[in-house]
């Protein structure tokens, strides 16, 4: 139930996935929104929470990370076409690494921003930054890649739905199931407990 098995992903993973999932989205969300806000006050306060929750996404996509290399993944579905195989591995390991290269790059705004405002994790600890120099440029600069990517995350994420959605509607394949299937397992033997 915790590992994965050949025929889907077990506990750990789905709870990697959906959580990640919804923290992305969620920071899509914020940190389109916090930059349209003339409210200052409200925009630092903003500003803060998307980066503690940047930091939590690339904290989670690591471990996330760690989790798949020291557990095997079930094995493809046998009938998806060779090139169905092709696009979802190279989609996935598009969504890895764009959850990685985003915060990275949100981190190096930060950390060249000629402001030097401290990035407070949840107002537990300060982050420090990241050894660059301070410029306009170079805020600039980093504050393209970061939005750059953020979109491209967004098109990524748009597209492994469409495509989930795809294959579960459509093909009526077991993609999209393997990825809920224990959740709906453990969810069944714990309210058999409350009966």
């Amino acid at each position: 139930m915790w590992r994965n098995s050949e025929d889907g992903y077990g506990l750990v993973a789905i709870l990697f996935h959906w959580i990640g999932a919804f923290l992305v989205i969620g920071l899509l969300v914020l940190g389109y929104g916090m930059v349209r806000t003339s409210d200052m006050l409200l925009q630092f306060n903003l500003y803060q929470w998307h980066k503690s929750l940047g930091f939590l996404a690339l904290i989670l996509v690591t471990l996330r990370l760690v989790w798949r290399m020291a557990n095997p993944k079930p094995r493809e579905l046998p009938e998806l076409l060779p090139l169905e195989h092709l696009a979802a591995r190279s989609a996935h390991r598009a969504l890895y690494l764009i959850q990685v290269l985003v915060p990275l790059a949100g981190w190096a705004v930060a950390s060249v921003s000629p402001l030097a405002i401290p990035t407070f994790f949840f107002n537990l600890v300060v982050i420090p930054h990241l050894p660059m120099s301070a410029s306009d440029e170079a805020e600039t600069f980093w504050a393209t890649v970061h939005a750059s990517l953020a979109y491209a995350a967004a098109v990524l994420i748009a597209g492994h739905v469409a495509a989930a959605l795809l294959h579960h509607f459509a093909a009526r394949d077991d993609t999209l199931r393997r990825m809920v299937r224990p959740l709906v397992r453990e969810k069944r033997a714990v309210m058999r407990r409350f009966r």
